[in-house]
C-alpha cells in the first residue's frame, strides 16, 4: 500500500474515524464525571538482603545473591502481593466489616437492575473475605523502585485517609509475615531436628552397649580407662625390671664376699660389714674392751685376774663379731638366691601376660572399630543437640532487616488525569482506533484509492481523473475553470479513442460506458460530458439509455424498439442540447426484446446512426445485471468503465470486467471520478 492509498483511505473513512473519536471522548467524559475520585497513597519499604547476624551459624543466610540481592527484592515483590499478607491485613483492619470493600461492583449492580434481580443473599464469611481480597488486590500495585532495594507499596481507594491506611496496614502486614515466617521456619527446623535426637540418643546407647558387649565378652576389662591386662603387664615389667635391678644387687654383694674372702683379708671392708649397725656395736664394744685391756694391763700387771676377764671378754667378742660376718655372707647368698628366684618368677609371669596381651591386641582392632563408630555417633548428637537448642532460640529472635522507610500520608490529589483532559486523550485515542478500524475494513472491502489499483482491478489504462464534482450535480462543474478543465480532460479522452480505433466493429464511433450499481449518477454525468465535449468539436453526438434494468419503459419509441426491430433510428431519437446531440431513450412501452435478434438489430442500428452521427455515447449501467446490453457491449468501439476514487469497491471494478469478458470484450479504459469534497 502506498502513502497516497493511505491517505485515501483515512480521508474516505473519515467519518468512521471522526465518528470513533467523538465516540471514545464522549464515553472518556461520561467516565469523568460519573467515575467516583481515586486517591493513592505509598508506603516504602526497604528490602536488606543482608539479615541481621545476630548469632552464629543461623539457619536464614544472610548472603547477598550475585545480582545485588536484586533478585531476593524482586521476590518480596511478589510476596507482598500474595494471599498471606492481604489476608493478614484483611484481618488486622477488619475490611470485611468495611461496606466500601464488601458492597458488590457497579456492573454486578447495573446487571442486577437491568435484568430486575431481587438482591443477591447475604454472602458467607468465605465470599466476603473472598471478595475483598480481590478487590483489595485489584486496587494494590506493589513495585521496585528502580536502582535501590526499595518497594513502593500503593493503595488506590475512594477516600484519602482510607488509601493512606490501607498502604500502612499492607506494609505492616508484610513486616509481621515475614517475621512470623521466619520465625516458623526456625521452630520447623527445631522440631525436626528434636524428632531425630531420640533416634540419635538411641544410637549412641546401642553404640555403648556393643563397646560394653564386646569387652566383657572378650573380658577387655577397664580400670581407669586402661585395660586391666595392659596394666598387668606394665606392672609386672616395672617390678620385674626392680627385681633384676635386685638381683644383680644382691649377686655384686654376694661376689664381693667371695672376692675378700678368696684373698684372704677380713670382711670388715665389704659394703655390708659396713653397712651392718650390729658389727658396728661389735666393734665398738670390742675397741672399748681393748682400751680397758690396755689400761688394766698398765695398772695391774699381764697376770690379773681382771686382765685374764677382759682378754676372754675379747675372745667372746671376737667370735660374735666372726659369727655375725659369716651370718652376713650367708644372708647376702640367701638373698641372691631370692632375689634370682622371685626374677625368674616375674619372668614367667612376664611371659604369659604379653602372650595375652598380643591376643588382646587381636581383639582390641574390633574394639577400637566400635569405640569409633561410638565416639562419631555421640558427636552428631552433640551437634543435633546443640543445634536443636540453637535454632529453638533463633525461633524467638527476629532477623529480618526489613522496615519500612516512609509511612503512606493521607494524599491530597486525586489519581488520574482532569476529566477535559480524559476526554482529550479519548479523542486522540478514538483517532487511532478509528483509523485502524478504517484499515480494517478497507482491507475486508477494499475500495479504489488510485489509478494503480484500478488499472489492474480493471486490466485497463485510466484515460483520465476527473473532478469529483461529476458525481454529485451537473451544475456544479457547468461553467468557469472547472468546465473548461472537464472539457479538455474529455477531449483528450475523445482524441485517444479516436486514435486508438481501428478495429472496425461497427460503422461508427461507439463509446459505451458501464459501472457500478452505485457510481450510476457519476456515470450518468460522464456521458452527458463527454457527448458535450464531442459536440463543442463539431461532431454530432447521439446518446443512448442502455441500462435496460433500470431505466423505465416509455411509450416514445426507444432503444428496446429498434433492438426488437420494431422501428428504425430515425423514429426514436429526441432532441437534446441543440441540433448537435440527440437522445434516444428506453423506450419499448410493448414491444418485446428478442435477445436471439439483438445481435442483428444492433449492428443495423450502428449503420442507420453512421448516416447521421459521428458518435455514440452508450450509457449501459451495471453489465453485471444488465445482461441483455450483451449485443451493445459485443458490438461497442470502446468500453470504458467510471469509477469513484476512495467509494467504488475494488471487487466491483474486478466484476465488472469480468462481465465484459463474459460478453466478448474487455474493457478499452477507465474514467475515474475524484473524490468529492
Amino acid at each position: 500500500m502506498e502513502l497516497g492509498e493511505l491517505k485515501g483511505i483515512l480521508v474516505h473513512r473519515r467519518a468512521l474515524i471522526l465518528g470513533t473519536a467523538l465516540l471514545l471522548a464522549l464515553l472518556a467524559l461520561v467516565y469523568g464525571l460519573a467515575a467516583p475520585p481515586l486517591y493513592s497513597a505509598t508506603a516504602e519499604i526497604i528490602i536488606d538482603p543482608r539479615d541481621q547476624q545476630i548469632v552464629s551459624n543461623a539457619i536464614n543466610p544472610s548472603e547477598i545473591s550475585p545480582d545485588g540481592g536484586i533478585t531476593q527484592v524482586e521476590s518480596q515483590v511478589a510476596v507482598v502481593q500474595s494471599n498471606s499478607v492481604l489476608l493478614r491485613a484483611i484481618e488486622a483492619g477488619k475490611l470485611t466489616e468495611d461496606p466500601a470493600f464488601n458492597r458488590p461492583g457497579l456492573l454486578t449492580r447495573l446487571k442486577s437492575r437491568l435484568l430486575g434481580r431481587a438482591p443477591a443473599a447475604e454472602p458467607s464469611a468465605d465470599e466476603a473475605t473472598a471478595r475483598v481480597l480481590d478487590r483489595l488486590r485489584r486496587n494494590l500495585s506493589v513495585k521496585r523502585a528502580d536502582k535501590v532495594l526499595v518497594i513502593d507499596v500503593t493503595v488506590t481507594a475512594e477516600q484519602p485517609a482510607e488509601a493512606a491506611r490501607l498502604a500502612n496496614l499492607v506494609a505492616d502486614s508484610y513486616l509481621a509475615d515475614q517475621s512470623e515466617a521466619r520465625a516458623q521456619s526456625s521452630r520447623r527446623a527445631a522440631d525436626a531436628l528434636t524428632s531425630r535426637l531420640a533416634e540419635q540418643r538411641r544410637a549412641v546407647q546401642e553404640a555403648e552397649d556393643a563397646v560394653e558387649r564386646y569387652r566383657s565378652e572378650n573380658n577387655l576389662l577397664m580400670s581407669g580407662g586402661v585395660l586391666v591386662s595392659d596394666q598387668a603387664l606394665t606392672n609386672i615389667n616395672t617390678q620385674l625390671a626392680n627385681a633384676r635391678n635386685l638381683t644383680a644387687y644382691q649377686k655384686a654383694r654376694v661376689e664381693q664376699i667371695q672376692a675378700v674372702r678368696a684373698s684372704g683379708k677380713a670382711l670388715d671392708s665389704t659394703a655390708e660389714v659396713l653397712r651392718s649397725t650390729v658389727i658396728s656395736s661389735l666393734r665398738d664394744r670390742e675397741a672399748a674392751l681393748d682400751q680397758k685391756i690396755s689400761d688394766m694391763t698398765i695398772q695391774f700387771g699381764a697376770r690379773h685376774p681382771a686382765l685374764q676377764s677382759a682378754r676372754a671378754q675379747k675372745v667372746g667378742l671376737e667370735r660374735q663379731i666372726k659369727t655375725e660376718l659369716d651370718r652376713i655372707a650367708t644372708s647376702a647368698s640367701a638373698d641372691y638366691d631370692w632375689a634370682v628366684a622371685a626374677e625368674k618368677e616375674l619372668e614367667s609371669r612376664q611371659t604369659a601376660l604379653e602372650g595375652q596381651t598380643r591376643v588382646t591386641d587381636q581383639v582390641q582392632v574390633r574394639l577400637r572399630e566400635l569405640e569409633r563408630d561410638r565416639e562419631a555417633v555421640r558427636e552428631i548428637y552433640a551437634n543435633y543437640l546443640k543445634r536443636s537448642q540453637e535454632v529453638r532460640e533463633q525461633a524467638n529472635i527476629d532477623s529480618t532487616n526489613s522496615r519500612v522507610i516512609s509511612r503512606a500520608i493521607v494524599p491530597v490529589d486525586r489519581k488520574g488525569p482532569a476529566t477535559p483532559l480524559l476526554a482529550v486523550a479519548g479523542f486522540f485515542g478514538g483517532l487511532g482506533l478509528g483509523a485502524a478500524l478504517a484499515l480494517v475494513v478497507e482491507y475486508a472491502s477494499p475500495t479504489a484509492l488510485s489509478e494503480r489499483q484500478v488499472r489492474g482491478a480493471a486490466g485497463a489504462p485510466v484515460l483520465a481523473v476527473l473532478p469529483g464534482s461529476l458525481a454529485r450535480s451537473r451544475r456544479s462543474h457547468r461553467s468557469g475553470r472547472g468546465a473548461r478543465n472537464l472539457a479538455g480532460l474529455l477531449g483528450l479522452v475523445l482524441r485517444r479513442l479516436s486514435g486508438a480505433r481501428r478495429d472496425g466493429r461497427s460503422p461508427v464511433a461507439v463509446v459505451l460506458l458501464c459501472s457500478a450499481a452505485g457510481d450510476a449518477v457519476a456515470r450518468t454525468h460522464v456521458a452527458t460530458e463527454l457527448a458535450a465535449a464531442a459536440a463543442s468539436r463539431g461532431d454530432r453526438v447521439l446518446m443512448i439509455d442502455a441500462d435496460l434494468l433500470h431505466s423505465r419503459a416509455q411509450a416514445p419509441a426507444g432503444l428496446i424498439d429498434v433492438l426488437s426491430g420494431e422501428t428504425r433510428l430515425s423514429n426514436a431519437v429526441q432532441d437534446c442540447y441543440g441540433d448537435t446531440i440527440r437522445y434516444m431513450a428506453m423506450g419499448g412501452d410493448r414491444a418485446v426484446l428478442k435477445e436471439r435478434d439483438a445481435l442483428r438489430f444492433t449492428e443495423r442500428l450502428w449503420a442507420d446512426a453512421a448516416d447521421s452521427f459521428d458518435l455514440v455515447v452508450v450509457d449501459a449501467g451495471d453489465l453485471t445485471a444488465n445482461l441483455r446490453a450483451a449485443a451493445l457491449v459485443a458490438t461497442a468501439g470502446d468500453i470504458l468503465l467510471v469509477a469513484r476514487l476512495r467509494a467504488t469497491p475494488i471487487e466491483a471494478i474486478r466484476a465488472q470486467a469480468t462481465a465484459a469478458g463474459v460478453m466478448g470484450r474487455s474493457l478499452t479504459g477507465a474514467l475515474l471520478v475524484g473524490p468529492g469534497r
